[in-house]
């Protein structure tokens, strides 16, 4: 029965789980819940709540993209909507074509939540023209199932429009909406001292190719209560699993590497869900770094961040909230600049709080423009939304693997045990599944040519997947 015929509204939202998922750490990275960045929870998040009323449901895809879907899709839905960030950008062409292929074969509206084309801080499109085809074909494919694109700031916008796209609005990101027209951000110290609880985010190209790395030990050394919040799968695994597989390992200035000194001090964390990310950054005095969406969950905390931006999606973003930023390639030049005091004495969240309510508006606008209705102007103001949020209880922050005691060590080797169960449990039915196709083989040889079956070894590692053989492999360091 479709969602026409029972009379509630439906919404499929690509995201990486749904807000109300409550999922171990060691689940949520087998499965990559956070799809590679955690950051991009956030985002979904924020739209998830925007948009549940009471007569429309929210279901989250999992960031699937199959195109055989269409069908089920089109019968049990009435809007695919799709929250993305720095979707325009070379590494993402094949996940763009996957989407397009999809929302080519629907027959609902679409609607896309603040896209973003990655450069420089030049914004310089030179680096974007091989994908060209790619962003005209899944553009054009949006536009033909909604009344306008949502992109994320002022270099997207002219991006799209000298392609010949008029359809665009400029609405930031999903994210910064996620409590309505309400954003208090709030000095609450007169001034930054070594004694200030202080986080800093950034990314591995940021540390490895643009200089963050010099910003990250000079605070390290001069602030003792700094703690480094990464948001990559990779940071993750290395913290919970001492997983050094990943290309990301190479990087061996970042916090999240377990030769860094930062994670020998358990200084540094990776959150699996928003709402412990933005609930532990209450109490800190301020944040800052190359992250966005790891300085947008500080100000969702109501703590001051600023932004140093290091390319174009950071920088678009910025501009449009009015959120205080430097540009990186200025600041590692003159480290004493980047200071957390200096920082925090020179951010105005004047024009991000006052220009809120406003950019708010133009939000709700364009959701009301595509047909969608959201839950400040429609429904309770997210009350729901946030009890519901209040009575589960998500994991804590990822934690460097330093603890030798039995708490530390439990909940991973429960979960390899449970793992390993599975796999004695799989394997003993690939063993009769196996012995049935022999059987059947050899009473069908003279008539028809066996067809190569994998090895109960072989069929066995791809259904336990790979984080016990990281984590074993990691052992052994």
């Amino acid at each position: 029965m479709s969602s026409k015929d029972r009379g509630a509204k439906r919404i499929l939202l690509r995201s990486g789980k749904s807000p109300y998922d409550v999922v171990s750490v060691e689940d949520a990275l087998h499965r990559d819940v956070i799809a590679t960045n955690s950051g991009n929870l956030i985002f979904s998040d924020a739209a998830h709540k925007i948009l549940q009323t009471q007569g429309t449901e929210v279901v989250s895809n999992g960031i699937s993209a199959e195109v055989a879907a269409a069908g089920r899709i089109n019968e049990e839905y009435d809007a695919f909507v799709v929250p993305l960030a720095n979707a325009f950008r070379p590494s993402f062409e094949s996940g763009l074509r996957r989407l397009t292929r999809l929302i080519t074969r629907l027959r609902i509206p679409v609607v896309v939540l603040g896209v973003g084309a990655q450069t420089g801080v030049s914004y310089n499109p030179t680096r974007l023209q091989r994908i060209e085809p790619a962003v005209r074909g899944f553009v054009s494919a949006v536009l033909d199932r909604s009344a306008s694109i949502g992109v994320r700031g002022e270099f997207t916008e002219q991006y799209l429009k000298d392609m010949g796209f008029r359809d665009v609005e400029v609405i930031g990101c999903p994210s910064l909406f996620m409590y309505g027209r309400q954003l208090a951000v709030h000095k609450r110290a007169v001034a930054l001292t070594p004694e200030s609880r202080i986080a800093i985010n950034g990314s591995h190209s940021a540390v490895r190719t643009q200089g963050l790395d010099r910003i990250i030990d000079r605070t390290h050394e001069r602030y003792p209560r700094l703690r480094f919040i990464g948001q990559n799968l990779s940071d993750a695994r290395q913290l919970h699993w001492r997983d050094l597989s990943d290309p990301n390992a190479q990087v061996t200035a970042m916090p999240t590497h377990p030769d860094h000194p930062m994670y020998r001090e358990d200084k540094v964390r990776v959150y699996v869900d928003p709402a412990t990310w933005i609930d532990d950054l209450r109490s800190f005095d301020f944040s800052f770094g190359s992250r966005i969406h790891g300085n947008i969950a500080a100000l969702l905390a109501g703590t001051p961040a600023t932004v140093l931006c290091g390319d174009s999606r950071t920088l678009e973003l910025c501009r449009y909230f009015d959120i205080p930023h430097r540009r990186l390639d200025k600041v590692v030049k003159d480290p004493e600049s980047a200071d957390p005091a200096r920082l925090y004495e020179d951010a105005d969240f004047t024009k991000l709080v006052g220009g809120h309510a406003e950019r708010f508006e133009r939000f709700t606008s364009f959701l009301d423009k595509n047909g969608l209705e959201n839950t400040f102007t429609h429904g309770d103001g997210g009350a729901a939304f946030e009890e519901r949020m209040r009575s589960l209880s998500f994991p804590a922050g990822v934690r460097p693997w330093n603890d030798t005691d039995m708490a530390s060590l439990t909940s991973r080797f429960t979960w390899l045990h449970t793992r390993i169960n599975e796999l004695s449990v799989d394997n003993a039915q690939l063993k009769r599944d196996l012995a049935r196709t022999r059987t059947g083989t050899k009473a069908t040889a003279k008539l028809t040519p066996a067809t190569p079956t994998p090895s109960v070894y072989r069929r066995a590692r791809r259904a336990v997947g790979r984080p016990i053989r990281r984590a074993l492999q990691s052992g052994r360091d």
